[in-house]
């Protein structure tokens, strides 16, 4: 009874807690208490109430009763736990350890991840209490499990990390165990870093050997880990650094120290713990003068200062102690303490060589009064000289006074040639002995110094001896030796960027573009402040044709030093380049821009330099340079220059002429500053001869004498100062070829006589020859200059010209030709010409000549590529124009075509040629008619009186478009009086039925077009049309009758896809879908190379047959390969095939019906029918989404089911239907699940609850599964009827889905209904005529092995021991094909009729049957029945 009350209060107390009603708690436990005083549970609730109601001590005496009560309980240690984090009382903190301890002990063998835990707070209250014994141990035994569970290494490495971390603080007080500790971590976490080299591996080996020279007793680990980071990082002095000073601490000055000070030097020169370890060491071996060098630069004064004073105690009188001091306040630059320190150490020793010298020095660096007085340095320095002729110094110093200050370079190279023989590795000496002879000229002197010096020197060494004599080779041009020369020098420092322009000067000079690039790249990067070496890169690159990067060099330049000239200057030459390459391409309004820059950067650098004739002249080619550019993109921006007349500060737009004629001022001002170039003066000539071109093209002929005088006076002077410069010839040739004959004959001769290779010569002199008609030898002309350079487009011009002047048939190729090797004007205008000749001539469509010219050749799109370029630059050919709008139509290039014809019509209104304007305005018309811009073609037509057949009937088109129908009839019928051919009037009558038919007018219509069929020349189209009329109006007998008449009158390879497009829409108009499918594939197989018929196969297939879908695809696939412009149309029929075939992206996610479509979208972006189909399909592959995910929900609640888990199953059925109601298959699983339940827990249901199951499986009427299992839940309450009823409603809804095995199911489940009754011995005859039906009904759908057992057993039921029995029972067992479970329950029942017979003989049939088919049950049953009776 009392176990009953404690119990209770307990579970009162639990509830307290929870509700948070800790007083009514602590009521409770103290009344469990009273009953049971050693009650754990209730212990540990007081501790946890009162620790609520902040009664701190007594809920310790209550977790520290419970705990006294069953230590091995966690719950107390929890709470005790737990109570001291939430306390700041003191007593509390300090018994916090021990509680971690405990848990700690708890938690190490079963829950490792809350140890860890544990673990870090523990750790963490040791680091708050300075405790890094503790914190190392704990730490350490948190790692090894880590280790013994086999973490990963990041995780390991961090724990590491974090321990060097915790024990990195109060490393002055550690005792060995933590210091151990700490290296270990150290070690640890270097072995486990991922990346070595990196920046945390380095700063952890920092961070290492920091506190490896911290421990005295470490120096091993210390010379280790420092060798080993300078493997690793050799840049890095930091290691060295440490052991040197680790070294000088520890007074050692072997081997081993020395190297270390020594390596140490060597990567920095400067270093002063290198420079104290030398020191000392030099001190040590009484070298006082390298100690005090390398202390001072140490920066150790106070230490030497300290060792002086020492040493000035023991022994006063010593001069090497004032000598010392004295070199101390030398390097401090206190030069009158020096100079006394000195004076006093000559006193004690004055013989020293050395003293004499330090006080020289000092009066050297005192200042310049004291270093021109020749009683002070000049003084001592000889008189050092004197005592000691092998103080190299002296003599060096001594060479720098007779330099310097007595002005004496003869004496100053003995000085410095003295010093250089004692000391072979003094090269300021050397250098200087070698300056200085090569100023006095004395090349040999110096020559022998550097042979002596580079012969000796090793690798690496003798910088300035290898420098000297690059530099001298590359002033006499030798470069191949100055190369080596300065290569050498690189090697000795490869980061002296002087090292580095020399050398790349020794390239350029050699024409070594690339290297030499290289080599002031890498100059510009030691010392990238420096212009020059951006000048010359930029340079280079403009030499190499790079002349976008060299832009880009040069405005760096510019951007640091905006009046640099150079850069400007090479600027404007870039652009210039630039300019020439997009004229030459054809790129007249880049290269206009191109010319723009080029003036606005070579104007600046006038202003600078104006007395740079180069400049000038620059701008006179800019201006120049424009005479190639059509006078409507010719017009440049000029800015203001000096001394011109445009010196004002505005920018001044300058048209074509306006320019060419500055141009030649410029030319004029650099003549004036360079009067005797011979290059000038020929760029002036041909600046006046680009002059008389424009001219000419504006005023004829009557203004260009006076420029041509000018251009040929010019060329003149220029012959006159270059004789032998065969391009002014040339030029001289050109101009004088307008009206001297002669003059300009000799001089092209002149020029082959100069260079007989000279192709252009050759081709202006058969230019000359052409001129006056002399074909003969202009063709000779033209022959040797083709033979010379077959690439030189002009030579195969002249040819091509003579071949047309001639009659020549290879006229055509010539001109092709041209077209292929550049674009040229006179070339590309007459292979125009030539296309377009021979297209108009439509006779010639199946010749070779034309198959060859025109189709093989691609000259259509070859010809209307090259007469555009040629319209961009020439505006003013009208003829080349209508050319280019005719190729434009050819290619169905419509907009292009209408523009061209425009340009043809507006060139010509100004010229006044009637009959070429009437011939533009018709071609204008009709391009507008083709682009839909009827009231303009209508416009155009009008504009002019129209006699010509093809421009009326082009008006009446126009006008039809436009949807004035009366007057197009007015106008055909104005073209029918004027058609002077039938087939001219069968054509015009065809439109006047079209139009009749446009105003619903069929018997017109009808009437029009028998009429064009009964002429003597019909055409083809009034069939076609009459064909398509009897189509529109739905009469099947007028539409085959002209198909019939089409086959007759058309060969049957020709209109092979109009008659089948005809056929097909007649087969469509009786309704006989499948002969359109079939009529289509037979065209197909006919013509398998038509991607027409291709095309319109897949178009039909899913309108009119889409079973065959899959075929549709493959037709449209077939279309795409053939053909590109059907290729589109087809591509979106494949795309509806495959929504047709239900090709979606659940069986394809790379091929399918969405994918197809966006293909078709981005190939027509102005068509919206794939945006439509795209649409429907996305919808289509949401729904089928939505019906994916049911099923995936269906079947994990099925799984759910079987697998018992009823519960679960529930919960997500209510779910899902929570958010998603309208799901009537997740109902009715539902409904599934909760009957099942109620079936274990009662037998009968209730009437409300069989209601709500038929409701559930009318909302899924069509699921014969449904009706299945309502029927089984009617059998299991004994409702057979309704089970019956329930069956019959599944075979009827299996029968309207065509589902011939929902249907077997159902009528096998009605049999076996009725034979479970007529077993069960029930009188009724309507359960066996129910088995009999539905057994029949099944056998009729498919043979049944169960419906004939059931037939057996229903037999069996009735007369256990007729014949009939038997023989159903044995045709089951022994019909082979019978499923093995079948057959085992036949045997049963046969065996029973055979023993009720005592028929042994069939009995042991059947045994032997059952055991060859492994059924050994059929044995025993059989022995139960022999016992039993």
């Amino acid at each position: 009874m009392s176990s009953k009350e404690v119990k209770s209060a307990l579970k009162s107390a639990r509830e307290a807690i929870k509700n948070k009603e800790f007083k009514d708690a602590l009521k409770h436990c103290k009344a469990a208490l009273k009953i049971e005083k050693n009650n754990y549970n209730a212990w540990v609730f007081i501790g946890l109430a009162a620790a609520e109601l902040e009664q701190p001590e007594q809920a310790q005496t209550a977790y520290k009763k419970a705990a006294e009560l069953e230590p091995n309980q966690l719950l107390a240690w929890q709470g005790l736990t737990n109570l001291y984090e939430k306390s700041n009382q003191t007593d509390f903190k300090e018994e916090l350890p021990e509680m971690y301890l405990k848990l700690m002990e708890f938690y190490e063998s079963t829950e490792k991840q809350k140890w860890y835990e544990v673990c870090k707070k523990l750790v963490e209250l040791y680091y708050q209490k300075q405790k890094h014994l503790e914190v190392a141990r704990a730490w350490n035994k948190l790692i090894k499990l880590k280790q013994e569970e086999n973490v990963e290494k990041e995780e390991l490495y961090q724990l590491w990390i974090q321990m060097i971390k915790l024990l990195g603080d109060g490393q002055e007080s550690q005792d060995n165990e933590i210091q151990q500790q700490l290296l270990g971590a150290f070690e640890n976490a270097l072995n486990l870093t991922f990346k070595i080299p990196s920046e945390d591996h380095q700063r952890l080996s920092t961070e290492y050997i920091t506190y490896l020279s911290k421990l005295p007793h470490e120096e091993v680990k210390l010379k280790a880990a420092c060798e080993s980071m300078v493997c690793l990082y050799p840049s890095l002095t930091f290691p060295l650094e440490f052991l040197s000073l680790h070294f000088i601490d520890k007074g050692n000055y072997d081997e081993d120290a020395v190297n270390c000070y020594s390596r140490l030097l060597e990567m920095d020169s400067s270093s002063g713990p290198g420079h104290i370890g030398i020191g000392i060491k030099a001190f040590k071996e009484n070298n006082y003068q390298q100690a005090s060098d390398s202390l001072i630069v140490g920066k150790l004064t106070f230490c030497c200062y300290i060792m002086t004073a020492s040493l000035l105690v023991s022994h006063p009188d010593i001069a090497e102690v004032y000598a010392l001091r004295g070199n101390i306040h030398f390097q401090q630059q206190e030069y009158q303490l020096a100079e006394k320190q000195f004076q006093k150490a000559i006193q004690l020793d004055p013989s020293s060589g050395n003293y004499h010298y330090f006080l020289g020095m000092v009066y050297w660096y005192m200042g310049e009064e004291t270093r021109r007085d020749k009683t002070k340095a000049q003084t001592h320095l000889l008189k050092a000289a004197k005592l000691d002729a092998y103080l190299g110094p002296v003599f060096r110093y001594l060479g720098h006074f007779y330099r310097d200050i007595a002005a004496d370079k003869v004496r100053a190279r003995g000085c410095y040639k003295k010093a250089f023989e004692i000391d072979r590795h003094d090269a300021e000496s050397g250098a200087a002995a070698v300056d200085l002879s090569m100023e006095l000229d004395d090349m040999n002197s110096a020559l022998a110094i550097l042979k002596s010096v580079t012969e000796h020197a090793s690798a690496g060494t003798a910088k300035w001896a290898w420098l000297r004599r690059g530099l001298y080779y590359l002033k006499i041009n030798q470069y191949t030796q100055a190369i080596a020369d300065l290569q050498a020098a690189l090697r000795a420092d490869p980061k002296d960027s002087v090292c580095w322009e020399c050398i790349g000067e020794a390239y350029l000079n050699r024409r070594g573009f690339t290297a030499a690039l290289k080599s002031f790249t890498k100059a510009n990067e030691l010392n990238p402040e420096s212009i020059y070496n951006i000048y010359q890169i930029a340079a280079i690159k403009q030499t190499l044709g790079k002349c976008k990067e060299a832009a880009n060099e040069y405005m760096q330049i510019i951007k640091r030093k905006e009046d640099y000239v150079p850069a400007l200057k090479g600027l404007g030459e870039c652009y210039l380049s630039m300019a020439q390459s997009a004229l030459k391409d054809y790129l007249d309004g880049r290269a206009v821009c191109y010319l723009e820059k080029a003036m606005q950067y070579i104007s600046r650098a006038v202003q600078h330099r104006p007395d740079l004739s180069c400049l000038w002249k620059l701008l006179g080619d800019i201006c120049t340079q424009i005479h190639v550019v059509s006078p409507t993109r010719g017009n440049l921006k000029m800015p203001p220059l000096p001394n011109t007349s445009n010196s004002n500060k505005q920018v001044q737009n300058l048209n074509k002429i306006q320019i060419l004629k500055m141009g030649g001022r410029f030319y004029g001002r650099a003549l004036k500053l360079l009067p005797e170039s011979a290059n000038i003066w020929c760029d002036l000539g041909i600046n006046y001869y680009r002059q008389a071109q424009c001219v000419f093209i504006n005023l004829g002929e009557n203004g260009i004498n006076e420029i041509l005088e000018k251009s040929l006076q010019c060329l003149k002077k220029s012959v006159m100062l270059d004789s032998g410069n065969h391009y002014y010839w040339n030029a001289l040739g050109v101009i004088a070829m307008y009206k001297f004959y002669n003059f300009a004959k000799n001089a092209l001769l002149a020029v082959i006589y100069f260079c007989f290779q000279n192709v252009v010569a050759w081709t202006n002199l058969g230019v000359l020859y052409q001129k006056h008609e002399n074909i003969e030898l202009a063709h000779k002309a033209f022959k040797v200059a083709q033979s010379l350079e077959p690439s030189y487009v002009r030579c195969w011009i002249g040819q091509a010209l003579i071949a047309e002047a001639v009659g020549s048939y290879e006229t055509m190729d010539l001109f092709r030709h041209t077209t292929e090797l550049s674009v040229h004007t006179e070339g590309v205008k007459g292979y125009a010409h030539w296309v377009c000749s021979t297209l108009l001539d439509k006779s010639n469509r199946n010749s070779e000549l034309y198959l060859y010219n025109i189709v093989q050749m691609n000259a259509i799109s070859s010809a209307q590529v090259a007469l555009t370029k040629y319209t961009e630059r020439i505006q003013i050919d009208a003829a080349a124009f209508t050319m280019l709008g005719y190729l434009n139509e050819h290619l169905n290039l419509k907009q292009q075509a209408v523009k061209a014809y425009q340009s043809a019509f507006q060139i010509l209104q100004t010229t006044g040629e009637t009959e070429k304007l009437i011939f533009a305005l018709r071609n204008y018309g009709r391009s507008l008619s083709t682009i839909g811009h009827y009231n303009q073609a209508i416009q155009a037509y009008t504009s002019t009186q129209l006699s010509d057949l093809d421009d009326i009937t082009g008006l009446a088109l126009a006008y039809f478009k436009s949807g004035l129908l009366q007057e197009s009839i007015t106008v055909y019928e104005k073209a029918l009086m004027l058609a002077k051919t039938e087939k001219e009037k069968a054509y015009i009558l065809v439109s006047l039925a079209l139009l009749e038919h446009k105003q619903k007018k069929v018997d017109g219509a009808k009437t029009l077009l028998f009429k064009c069929s009964m002429l003597k020349e019909p055409a083809i189209e009034s069939l076609l049309s009459l064909c398509a009329l009897g189509l529109v109006n739905r009469d099947a007998t007028l539409a085959t009758a002209a198909l019939n008449e089409i086959n007759k009158r058309v060969n049957q390879k020709d209109a092979v896809y109009d008659r089948c497009l005809l056929l097909c829409a007649i087969f469509a108009l009786q309704g006989n879908n499948a002969g359109v499918q079939k009529q289509l594939a037979k065209a197909v197989h006919s013509h398998p190379g038509d991607p027409m018929l291709w095309s319109l196969l897949s178009r039909v297939v899913p309108q009119y047959y889409p079973k065959n879908s899959k075929g549709g695809i493959v037709a449209g696939s077939v279309a795409c390969h053939f053909s590109l412009t059907h290729g589109k149309k087809a591509l979106l029929y494949s795309g509806v095939n495959q929504l047709a075939a239900g090709v979606h992206s659940g069986k394809s996610q790379s091929n399918n019906a969405l994918k197809t479509i966006q293909k078709v979208a981005l190939l027509c972006p102005g068509n919206t029918q794939p945006l439509i189909i795209s649409k429907n399909t996305l919808v289509a592959s949401s729904s089928l989404n939505q019906e994916l995910d049911q099923w995936s929900v269906c079947q994990a609640i099925s799984g759910l089911k079987q697998a018992g888990q009823n519960s679960e199953a529930e919960s997500l059925c209510s779910k899902v239907l929570s958010i998603q109601p309208e799901q009537p298959p997740l109902y009715l699983l539902l409904r599934q699940i909760q009957c099942e339940q109620l079936l274990h827990l009662q037998k009968k249901l209730p009437e409300v609850v069989l209601e709500e199951l038929k409701k559930a499986v009318m909302s899924n009427f069509a699921s014969v599964s449904a009706w299945h299992w309502l029927a089984d839940v009617y059998k299991s309450q004994g409702l057979m009827v309704a089970a019956v009823m329930c069956y019959r409603q599944s075979l009827q809804v299996a029968s309207q889905q065509g589902n011939d095995s929902g249907k077997l199911s159902s009528l096998l489940r009605l049999a076996l209904l009725g034979l479970s009754l007529c077993m069960a011995h029930i009188s009724d005859t309507e359960w066996k005529d129910l088995v009999q039906e539905a057994t029949g009904e099944a056998m009729k759908i498919a043979y049944s092995p169960l419906a004939v057992l059931i037939q057996a057993l229903l037999q069996f039921c009735i007369k256990m021991g007729a014949r009939e029995t038997r023989r159903l029972l044995e045709r089951v067992v022994y019909q082979p094909g019978c499923p093995d479970s079948i057959v085992s329950v036949a045997r049963w029942y046969l065996l029973r009729h055979l023993h009720a017979k005592n028929d042994e003989q069939l009995i042991d049939t059947l045994l032997d049957h059952a055991r060859d088919h492994s059924d050994s049950r059929l044995d025993a049953f059989y022995k139960k029945l022999c016992s039993s009776s």
